[in-house]
C-alpha cells in the first residue's frame, strides 16, 4: 500500500538515545511541532551485517541532512537494551558506537505494521486451526522522507540484502525543497544547481531539446 501524499501514521513508539536515554517519539509530531523534515530508516536487525553499514552512512552524512534543517531516525523492531548495546559495541567489532541520532524501538510492531514493511504473512495451520506467522516477523529496509506537515513524499523498500545509498536521499531532500520553494517541478537526475522545469508541455520540450 503506498503512503505517498499521506500523512506519516499518527503512532508514537519507544525509542533510544545515544546517551541510552529512553524516549518516546512520535514521527509525525517531530515533523509538524519543529517545522522539520524526517528521513525515517527501517533496518531488519541490530547485531547483523549490512544494517552497521548503513548506519554508520547515515551518520556521516548527518551534517547534510542537518544543513537541509531534516531530522534523521533510524528504527527496527529490537528493544531499547539491544539498541544500547550496540551503541555501545565499537564499530571494528561490528557495532554502531558513535552513532548520534535516536533509534525507534518497534517492539510492538505497531508502527511497522502501520507501514506495512514487516516480512511476515499470517498462514493458516488446518491441523490446529491456529493462525501462525510465515516470516522473519523483522522489517524490510524502508526508507520515508516527511516534510514539515507530516506528509510523505517519499518511500522505497528494500530487500534484506541491498544496502541504501545515502546521497540518494539527500538528492530527493533537494528536489522536494526546491519545488517547494520554486514551484518548478525536478527532471530525471535533477541535482542541487541544475536547471528545473515548469510544470507544463512547452517547458518539457524546452527541457528536452536542450538535454
Amino acid at each position: 500500500m503506498a503512503l505517498v501524499g499521506k500523512k506519516f501514521p499518527n503512532i508514537t513508539v519507544d525509542a533510544i538515545s545515544e546517551m541510552g536515554d529512553n524516549l518516546r517519539i512520535n514521527v509525525l509530531e517531530e515533523a509538524t511541532k519543529n517545522n522539520k523534515k524526517v528521513l525515517v530508516f527501517w533496518y531488519p536487525k541490530d547485531f547483523t551485517f549490512v544494517c552497521p553499514t548503513e548506519l554508520h552512512a547515515f551518520q556521516a552524512a548527518l551534517p547534510e541532512f542537518e544543513k537541509r534543517n531534516t531530522m534523521v531516525i533510524g528504527a527496527s523492531c529490537d528493544t531499547n537494551e539491544v539498541h544500547f548495546a550496540w551503541l555501545n559495541t565499537p564499530k571494528n567489532n561490528g557495532g554502531i558506537e558513535g552513532v548520534t541520532y535516536p533509534l525507534l524501538a518497534d517492539t510492538t510492531r505497531n508502527l511497522s505494521k502501520a507501514l506495512d514493511i514487516l516480512d511476515a504473512e499470517e498462514v493458516y495451520d488446518e491441523e490446529s486451526g491456529d493462525i501462525l506467522l510465515d516470516g522473519s516477523n523483522v522489517t524490510f529496509r524502508a526508507t520515508y522522507l516527511i516534510d514539515e506537515t507530516g506528509k510523505i513524499f517519499h518511500e522505497s523498500v528494500n530487500d534484506m540484502p541491498l544496502g541504501r545509498n545515502v546521497n540518494e536521499y539527500l538528492r530527493l531532500i533537494d528536489a522536494y525543497t526546491h519545488v517547494q520553494t520554486k514551484g518548478e517541478v525536478c527532471p530525471a537526475n535533477w541535482e542541487e544547481g541544475k536547471e528545473a522545469m515548469n510544470a507544463d508541455r512547452l517547458s518539457t520540450a524546452a527541457y528536452l531539446s536542450q538535454n
